[in-house]
């Protein structure tokens, strides 16, 4: 898998092929990194957050449903199916990290058709900077008819499409290279 620098070369992490950087379409902010699939309404980003004052299980909940009430997610739109602690990471410099997986059923741009969507999410704390790095992988598995993304979607062929042991790849890969990003 390719690597792709971050935050002006702060961070890397590894992604599968046909990333493309979502800032090289359209503003994004300063506190993010966008990649979509070429060709599918796959989509993996990078954020640096607030540091939750939480344990880990609970931090990395906590961030899932904000990501929800973000994506407007009715409270029984969405479920989280599993935590689990990340093993053989790259980047030392955190504390903990975990991986979370669950579903949302989530619309795009206000439409009233939802699609349901998995989400995978990896954090990693560093608490020595205020500072939790989450990752998230949004795979949705089924596009509504009535969603602006149906028509948009190609269905990609063979092994095109992102999987979940790409996505751990990547978190295992992601990588602080100057610690002075966080100030």
């Amino acid at each position: 898998m390719p690597v792709q620098q971050l935050f002006g070369g702060s961070m890397s992490i590894s992604l599968p092929a046909f990333a493309v950087d979502v800032s090289t379409l359209r503003d994004i902010p300063d506190n993010q990194e966008v990649f979509v699939h070429s060709t599918t309404d796959q989509s993996i980003i990078v954020e640096i957050l607030q540091y939750l004052d939480e344990a880990d299980e609970q931090a990395v909940r906590s961030h899932f449903d904000s990501l929800a009430t973000d994506n407007e997610c009715d409270p029984n739109n969405y479920e989280v199916t599993s935590i689990d602690q990340l093993q053989n990471i790259t980047m030392h410099q955190c504390q903990s990290a975990y991986s979370l997986a669950g579903t949302q059923r989530v619309s795009k741009f206000h439409e009233s058709a939802e699609n349901q969507v998995d989400v995978y999410m990896g954090l990693f704390r560093l608490p020595q900077h205020q500072a939790d790095i989450v990752v998230t992988f949004n795979d949705p598995r089924t596009i509504s008819p009535g969603s602006s993304s149906h028509s948009s979607t190609h269905e990609p062929t063979g092994d095109q499409r992102w999987t979940f042991e790409q996505f751990k790849e990547s978190l295992a890969s992601m990588n602080l290279l100057n610690p002075g990003l966080f100030g």
